[in-house]
């Protein structure tokens, strides 16, 4: 088993840069193929090495398909990448009804992303205190040859909190950075964080035990021999290694909407619309969760700047199997259902054979979920805006105002994590058994392709009858949003390379 080459990795991979507060992400075109090239070759992304002290700067490089054409490189390696990068985010209709961008978040009604507007690379720029401008105008002055500005995508710092206030950042996946767990781990009942590298690294073992398919070129085309070599494909060289697929989608968030709707469901009582926000979310503001905590020791920390205690992350959904606690709809319940492979428990032969073929009630029901372990997403996402109090929100005339989140996140394969993350779990009107509703903070509204209303949410209750919300306004609506490759170091090398 080879090392993980940490000095050829992007370090967004390993580091969400939470020291280096200030950023913004450029989207660029390219105007000279030979000139962007050139700076390509000379950038010097962060990678992922640890560092102390940390730098106080760091730079990202990730490009298109499109922006791999611009640069010259050949449609047979470009289409060796997936089906989905290859088309790009806003490239088919039924893509974009599956990740429902329908409605006023329909790609027709982008800012970015579609048409003549959509990105052949991403630079993405992160700065401790007052070092940004300095940064950005650098870079933009280098690559102005080669490349231009078509949107600057702005991040506040909110101490650690999204827009509508709640902390974030809490539960991320662990990276098997030292390869230790085994792949294709069948004995893993319970869901745990550890990840394998190849959920979020191309050339390594994904959690089927699999290699994700990626570019292996031959040698002949690496005359330079830039490229590491592939651990399942030994003579041929890995243009994918120690890359990750980048998404990046542009959430405006309308926090006054949101906090003013809750409102008037409690009929204005402030205890009982925490309460609902805090189901809506599947998390107190503080991020408290919902369910009762496990042994901390099993889970990781968390990485937000307002840093929770570590429990926070440390609970799964088995004692709650009717949403009592937290609603089967709720949001963080659906992103990340945190079930395993098999349903929980032990015993005989027999016993485990019954679950395993869905013979007992508790089977089935978990049946309802695929397995969180081959859905992961890796969030490096920043707020954008300036931030409201929930005062500040229900006392607003104003239409809404320019903040939400620039969700980014990393994965190995766009369609089995993200893809299907966003349609079958989050737009999915039929997650965990529901019927007729979708997430409650991302959901479009819009009814579903069988006529049925998506704007609900289901409160099971523990000593009554179901609570429903009915008539969700659409609090959040995407205004661009891209497929990118973030390549490794030597892969970006190659990339710029005349040779390509």
């Amino acid at each position: 088993m080879s090392r993980v080459e940490l000095d050829d990795i992007q370090g967004l991979v390993r580091f969400a840069y939470k020291n280096l507060t200030e950023a913004v992400f450029l989207l660029l075109q390219v105007r000279d193929a030979v000139a962007a090239r050139a700076w390509l070759a000379q950038v010097a992304p962060a990678n992922a090495v640890s560092r102390i002290p940390p730098p106080s700067t760091a730079v990202q490089i990730a490009l298109t398909s499109q922006g791999l054409r611009a640069l010259g490189i050949d449609a047979d390696t470009i289409n060796a990448f997936s089906s989905e990068f290859v088309a790009g985010m806003a490239g088919d209709s039924s893509r974009s009804r599956r990740l429902g961008d329908l409605g006023s978040s329909d790609p027709s009604q982008w800012q970015w992303g579609a048409s003549d507007r959509l990105p052949d690379a991403a630079v993405l720029l992160y700065a401790a205190p007052g070092r940004l401008e300095d940064l950005q105008r650098t870079i933009e002055t280098q690559c102005s040859s080669g490349f231009q500005i078509i949107e600057r995508l702005a991040t506040s710092d909110m101490g650690g909190r999204e827009p509508f206030g709640f902390v974030d950042g809490i539960s991320q996946p662990e990276l098997d950075w030292d390869r230790k767990r085994p792949a294709q781990d069948s004995t893993q009942l319970t869901y745990i964080n550890l990840s394998c590298l190849g959920e979020f690294l191309l050339g390594y073992p994904n959690e089927y035990g699999l290699y994700t398919p990626r570019p292996l070129l031959a040698p002949s085309k690496d005359r330079l021999g830039i490229l590491p070599r592939a651990e399942d494909a030994t003579d041929c060289a890995d243009l994918g290694r120690n890359g990750s697929y980048l998404v990046i989608r542009q959430l405006r968030q309308n926090v006054p909407a949101f906090w003013q709707a809750l409102d008037q469901y409690v009929r204005g009582v402030a205890a009982d619309r925490d309460l609902l926000a805090a189901a809506l979310v599947g998390r107190t503001l503080s991020g408290e969760p919902l369910e009762p905590v496990q042994d901390a020791a099993s889970e990781s920390s968390a990485t937000s700047v307002t840093v929770p205690p570590p429990q926070f992350n440390a609970f799964d959904y088995r004692s709650d199997p009717q949403g009592t606690r937290c609603p089967l709809g709720a949001h963080v319940r659906r992103a990340n259902p945190r079930n395993a492979d098999f349903p929980p428990g032990s015993g005989p032969i027999l016993s485990r054979l019954a679950r395993t073929l869905g013979l007992n009630a508790t089977a089935r029901t978990l049946d309802l979920e695929a397995s969180t372990r081959f859905h992961r997403l890796l969030r490096r996402g920043r707020e954008y805006g300036v931030s409201m109090t929930t005062a500040e929100a229900l006392a607003s005339q104003s239409d809404v105002r320019d903040q939400g989140l620039q969700f980014i996140c990393l994965n190995a394969n766009l369609q089995r994590q993200f893809e299907f993350v966003q349609s079958a779990w989050l737009m999915g009107s039929k997650f965990d058994g529901l019927h007729d509703e979708s997430d409650p903070l991302l959901g479009n509204r819009i009814a579903d392709k069988g006529g049925l209303s998506t704007d609900n949410l289901s409160l099971p209750q523990a000593d009554g009858p179901c609570r429903r919300l009915t008539s969700l306004p659409q609090f959040i609506t995407v205004l661009g949003g891209a497929y990118l490759f973030l390549p490794g170091i030597r892969a970006l090398r190659f990339l710029s390379s005349a040779h390509a």
